[in-house]
C-alpha cells in the first residue's frame, strides 16, 4: 500500500540535505553531542524526558556550547530532541532540531543567516520565494520585518510587556493578540529583545539592560526559532538556573542537578550567537503541511 506521507517526506528529506549543505557551504561543522546527559538546562516549564539515571536532551545547546568553550567557531547540529509531555498539532515528545551557533557576532547575524537559510530550504523542496499556508501568501525574500516586543505590545496587545509579565498574561496575549498579527504580514517575522524575564540564557542589551538580545521567528502562523547572543557570565547564568528552578518547585515539578560542569566553560565561553530551530515545523512551511503528524515518518500513537 502507498505511504501516503511518501511526498513529504521525499521533500523532507531534500530539505534536511540542503539544510546540511547550506551551513558546510559557509564554513560551518556539524557536531554530534551526546544525547543521554546527566543534567538538562533548568526550565521553569521543560520536563525532560528520564533515561537511566540521567535524561535525553530537551536540546543539545548546553554541550554545544561547551565546543565553542574549547575553541570551535561555527558549528551545527540536527538531533533528536526530547520533551515530556509535550503533544497536540504542533508538538510531539520526540521532534528534530537544528541548532546553530557562532563565535563573534551577536543575534542579528543570525537573523540574516534565518533570511538566506529559509529561501534555500524553499528550493530544495521545489518551492518559489512565495508559499502560501492556512490562505496566506508568505513571501521569503528579505528583508523580513523586525518588531521588538514593546512594539508588538504596544501595537496588537495594547498592553507593556512588562505588566503583562507582572501580572502572569505574558504568554496568553503573545498567542492570542501577537502570533496572529505576525501572521497578517504576509512575510516571516522577527520578535526581537525580549523582557529580562524571558531572557533564559540571552546577553543583556548594554544599552538596555531591561532586554535581552532574544529573537524568536515566526513564518505562516509557526514559530520556528528561537535565538540568543548568548550570555556568558557564569554568574548571572547561575542566578537564573536558580530562578527557573525555584519556578519547577512551586510548580511542583522535579528539579534536576544544576549543569555545573556547563557552569564552569561558561568563563571561557567566547562572544556568540546561537539559534534553535524546529526541523519539523520548517518542513511543515514548506509542504504547506497542517500538522506536525504530517511531516514524520512516525506518530506516538503508531508505534508499539
Amino acid at each position: 500500500m502507498p505511504d501516503p506521507r511518501e511526498p513529504v517526506l521525499r521533500a523532507r528529506a531534500r530539505i534536511v540535505a540542503a539544510v546540511r549543505a547550506f551551513f558546510v557551504d559557509r564554513g560551518y561543522v556539524e557536531v554530534e553531542t551526546p544525547h543521554r546527559i546527566p543534567a538538562p538546562l533548568p526550565e521553569a516549564h521543560i520536563d525532560p524526558v528520564r533515561a537511566d539515571g540521567g535524561v535525553l536532551h530537551p536540546s543539545p545547546e548546553l554541550c554545544m556550547k561547551r565546543l565553542l568553550a574549547r575553541g570551535w567557531d561555527r558549528i551545527f547540529q540536527i538531533c533528536r530532541c526530547w520533551r515530556a509531555g509535550e503533544r497536540g498539532r504542533l508538538h510531539l515528545p520526540e521532534f528534530t532540531l537544528l541548532e546553530w551557533y557562532r563565535t563573534g557576532v551577536d543575534y542579528t547575524a543570525l537573523m540574516a543567516e534565518c533570511e538566506e537559510l529559509l529561501l534555500h530550504a524553499a528550493r530544495a523542496a521545489g518551492r518559489g520565494p512565495q508559499i502560501h499556508r492556512q490562505g496566506t501568501r508568505v513571501d521569503l525574500r528579505p528583508p523580513w520585518p523586525r518588531i521588538s516586543v514593546d512594539e508588538a505590545f504596544e501595537r496588537w496587545a495594547g498592553a507593556d510587556p512588562d505588566r503583562a509579565l507582572a501580572d502572569g498574561s505574558f504568554d496568553e496575549l503573545v498567542v492570542t493578540r501577537i502570533e496572529p498579527a505576525l501572521a497578517r504580514l504576509g512575510k516571516p517575522a522577527f520578535l526581537y529583545d525580549y523582557p529580562l524575564g524571558q531572557a533564559a540564557l540571552a546577553r543583556r542589551r548594554p544599552d538596555r539592560p531591561d532586554r535581552a538580545e532574544r529573537f524568536e521567528l515566526y513564518a505562516g502562523g509557526l514559530e520556528l526559532a528561537n535565538a540568543f547572543t548568548e550570555l556568558t557570565d557564569p554568574v548571572e547564568q547561575r542566578a537564573r538556573f536558580e530562578a527557573e528552578q525555584e519556578a519547577r518547585r512551586r510548580r511542583g515539578a522535579r528539579t534536576d542537578p544544576m549543569p555545573e560542569r556547563f557552569l564552569q566553560d561558561l568563563s571561557r565561553l567566547p562572544p556568540c550567537a546561537g539559534i534553535a530551530l524546529g526541523v519539523d515545523r520548517l518542513v511543515m512551511l514548506l509542504t504547506e503541511a497542517e500538522s506536525i503528524d504530517e511531516v514524520v515518518t512516525f506518530t506516538p500513537e503508531e508505534l508499539g
